[in-house]
This record gives C-alpha cells, structure tokens and sequence, in this order.
C-alpha cells in the first residue's frame, strides 16, 4: 500500500499563494499523482494530476491558469502551486494516486473516490 504525506497547506488572503508538496513511500506503483480537494457541502472535485511517466498534465477547469501541478519523479513527489488564491478554494487538498496513465481519468476517479490518497491538508483563502 502506498503511503502519502501531504504538507503546504495554510490560511492565505485572496490573491496569495501556497504550494502543497505529496511525497509517495511504501508501495509506489501508480502511474498518475495529484490532488483533489473537498470543501464542506460539495462534492469532490479533481483538482490536478500529472502522469509520472511523461508529465503530461490535467486540471479542474476551475483551477486552469492558477495552479501548477510538477514532479519530482526521483523522489516520488509531487507539488501543487497556488496563485491567485479565491475564497472558493477553500477545502481540504487530499494527494492520491491512481494506477491510470491517463491524468484526466485519474482526476475523475479521485473526484468518485477510487485510487489511494492521503489525511489531507487543509487551505483555507479569505476574502
């Protein structure tokens, strides 16, 4: 079973930015990592993911242009760097991984609770 620690996390201004970091250990065999988020009273959403082998990429539609998901393959990690931080991206940022190579599917299974994922670290964004 893989293990993953997620860090980064924190209480930000609109407009600020954070970088969540996910290091992988244990059983690493996953294809794609990233984050997925929830926020009380809604629904998960898949944040993020890229897929190990390439880097290739896939974000929530509501995070395009904001966040910037990167690896570092040689330490299994992962990172998750927030700018223009909003109130609405408040929620609790869970890391996950998934045996998919394809970093969009990936995205949705975490979203429907499939793949393996962390304790979370929370973010909170005041307006």
């Amino acid at each position: 079973e893989v293990q993953l620690a997620e860090s980064g996390g924190g209480s930000v201004q609109a407009g600020g930015s954070l970088r969540l970091s996910c290091a992988a250990s244990g059983y690493t065999v996953f294809n794609c990592m990233g984050w997925f988020r929830r926020a009380p009273g809604k629904e998960r959403e898949g944040v993020a993911a890229i897929y190990t082998g390439d880097g290739t990429t896939y974000y929530a539609d509501s995070v395009e242009g904001r966040f910037t998901i990167s690896q570092d393959a040689a330490k299994s990690t992962v990172y998750l760097q927030m700018t223009s931080l909003k109130p609405e991206d408040t929620a609790m940022y869970y890391c996950a991984t998934d045996i998919r190579r394809d970093p969009a599917a990936a995205a949705a299974r975490w979203a429907r609770g499939f793949g393996s994922w962390g304790q979370g670290t929370q973010v909170t964004v005041s307006s």
